[in-house]
């Protein structure tokens, strides 16, 4: 690997664990450059340009993989019934599950995906895009249409809620197998899948709730 692509994979490893841990527009490009080993303070931005061109190579990591496996699981979900809500979530929360049990830069990138959902129509352009190359909106557009009736407002906030509670439970889940004392016991793989599927579906189809 030539010096300049390894210190930009340095960068992007580095940004990958400071944006997870203090926030994507929060976190330290100083602290991102002494973590990557990098004397220059200003190597972002001779290596990227911008703070959104940095996040945009720590989006692309992981992109091909959650978009390749996100639609295997919708095009099954495509041949269930127009009701079945479970096929749907399941192409949200299984690749997310494998992504996390890659180890600990899969964990960060679902942390830092769950808080760029919440800004998204506030998001770089640039960044936008490749947050889309994830593959998760085909996902979220079949999920929204076999969803009860709801108003516009209630559905996107229930979307919304479904997304942070999924993304939040299965990065905190790989974060406790990371710990180095045991907290409570986990259950298998396959299991909290299923159980978090459920969960999400439970929130999908609670009863609406009047302005």
């Amino acid at each position: 690997m030539a010096a300049a692509d390894d210190t930009r994979h340095r960068l992007v490893e580095a940004a990958t664990e400071v944006f997870a841990e203090d926030g994507v527009y929060a976190g330290s490009l100083v602290e991102i450059t002494r973590r990557a080993g990098q004397r220059n303070r200003g190597a972002v931005h001779y290596h990227f340009g911008s703070r959104e061109s940095l996040l945009v190579a720590v989006l692309h990591q992981h992109a091909p993989f959650l978009a390749a496996r996100e639609g295997e699981l919708l095009d099954k979900a495509r041949t269930t019934p127009d009701d079945d809500l479970t096929a749907v979530l399941e192409a949200i929360v299984r690749p997310a599950v494998e992504l996390a049990e890659t180890g600990p830069s899969g964990r960060r990138y679902l942390v830092i995906v769950g808080q760029l959902v919440e800004e998204f129509d506030r998001l770089d352009q640039a960044v936008a895009a490749e947050l889309t190359a994830t593959g998760g909106y085909d996902v979220y557009a079949l999920l929204a249409e076999r969803m009860p009736p709801l108003d516009e407002a209630l559905q996107n906030e229930r979307l919304a809620l479904i997304t942070g509670f999924i993304l939040r439970s299965v990065a905190d889940r790989a974060r406790a197998s990371e710990r180095a004392q045991p907290g409570r016991a986990q259950l298998p793989t396959e299991r909290f899948v299923r159980n978090l599927v459920a969960l999400a579906a439970g929130m999908a189809t609670a009863p609406p709730v009047d302005e």
